[in-house]
């Protein structure tokens, strides 16, 4: 299976600014002893997690035998570096695979949808975007292939990340508190190496917290059937991103002269400023609130309200946000957007993709598949390639680099 860019090792982003069958799974490898110092720490932090309500035997089953996962700060350090415009960023994420498969989701879990509808006046669109982006729609080789243990991961962390000490200990403590709750094991915690976990890919503070049982089955869990994660993604989103209530997220609009700007104004007086939507559809609710937004000079223009910042608040990037709100939208039957990025090129469909990565795979490259998604392991076989071929290694695969690679090196 090719690896999916939600999978990209996490950045301090939204994640990390909001924001007995155990010890089997954690028993060190033989020979192997804890680095010098993890053993007294261990020992001391037990009564910090008591403090706050960990049982000794949680703690014990947990935390008994555990090996940090030392890797963690390389992955901390060395974070990919992919130099993409912001075009680029969105064909990725708007991708082919994505919109063909958000339709599926939808269709496999409308009433799910219509219940969070209803109960949150969310559009199904931004959470169908979101499960995307965040775990390929809870495809569970994405959890088998690319998720690890998270209490090794935020132990490591917890007592050797010395900038952001006191937020894995928190951390891994309120990961001990779900173990302590009966939601979850050990064993099925599993996730990226920063500690998010499940469909939309929680960390522990957001699973403690802001989770609940949508599907009433006793427990809050971010796996298996979807209902807790979407549901509880729906009331973060209106409880810490302040989601207004059956709202869209805005609009690509013509007629901006490529401006942006903090004044909010209603859409009514947007359009009597000669602002109109691209698709040349009126605004349904003129009395709604957005400002002016053209993130690159000469390519599009959006009015964003409130909703565009809700999600906003899930990472805090605006990139992100645009990338979900416009796969929401295309999930939903909408097009690509009215007015090009300037030098961008339309995005590879997934045959495309695919072909790309069978061609790098030939030439010894590791794509880490062919399945047309593409993600870390992609992008650095793109990179290789073009740095081979002579090419800008931005570890883009698009149009030039499909058309180089049927020319062959």
């Amino acid at each position: 299976m090719a690896d999916d860019d939600s999978l990209l090792p996490l950045a301090l982003t939204r994640r990390s600014l909001l924001l007995g069958a155990g010890a089997v799974a954690f028993t060190p490898l033989p020979g192997r002893a804890a680095p010098q110092g993890f053993e007294q720490w261990r020992d001391a932090f037990h009564a910090k997690a008591a403090a706050k309500g960990v049982s000794n035997t949680t703690y014990s089953r947990v935390m008994g035998r555990i090996e940090p996962d030392m890797s963690v700060f390389a992955k901390l350090r060395n974070q990919p570096e992919f130099k993409e415009q912001l075009w680029q960023y969105i064909n990725r994420r708007v991708s082919d695979w994505r919109v063909t498969n958000g339709k599926d989701a939808l269709r496999q879990h409308g009433a799910l949808f219509s219940r969070i509808e209803r109960d949150f006046g969310v559009e199904r669109g931004t959470l169908l975007a979101l499960w995307g982006v965040e775990s390929a729609y809870g495809d569970p080789l994405v959890q088998k292939n690319h998720m690890r243990p998270i209490f090794p991961s935020l132990a490591a962390l917890a007592w050797r990340e010395p900038r952001r000490k006191a937020y894995w200990e928190t951390e891994l403590i309120n990961a001990l508190r779900i173990v302590e709750r009966g939601w979850s094991t050990p064993e099925e915690m599993r996730g990226s190496w920063a500690g998010a976990m499940g469909h939309t890919q929680w960390m522990p503070e957001v699973w403690l917290n802001v989770g609940f049982d949508y599907d009433g089955d006793g427990r809050v869990s971010p796996f298996g059937r979807p209902d807790d994660a979407l549901g509880s993604t729906a009331r973060y989103l209106v409880k810490r991103g302040k989601y207004h209530r059956n709202e869209h997220w805005g609009y690509e609009v013509t007629g901006s002269n490529g401006g942006s700007g903090q004044e909010n104004r209603s859409y009514a007086q947007w359009a009597a400023a000669g602002v109109t939507r691209a698709d040349g559809q009126p605004f349904p609710r003129p009395n709604d609130k957005a400002r002016l937004w053209t993130p690159v000079a000469g390519g599009p223009s959006f009015l964003i309200g409130p909703n565009f910042f809700a999600v906003r608040s899930y990472n805090p990037s605006m990139n992100y946000a645009l990338a979900i709100v416009h796969l929401g939208d295309r999930i939903l039957g909408a097009g690509p957007f009215r007015q090009p990025f300037p030098g961008s090129e339309r995005a590879l469909t997934l045959a495309e993709i695919q072909e790309v990565q069978t061609r790098l795979t030939k030439a010894g490259f590791d794509t880490g598949g062919t399945d047309g998604r593409v993600g870390n392991d992609t992008m650095k076989a793109v990179k290789d390639f073009q740095t081979r071929a002579g090419l800008t290694p931005d570890g883009y695969a698009g149009l030039k680099v499909l058309a180089r690679l049927r020319q062959g090196l």
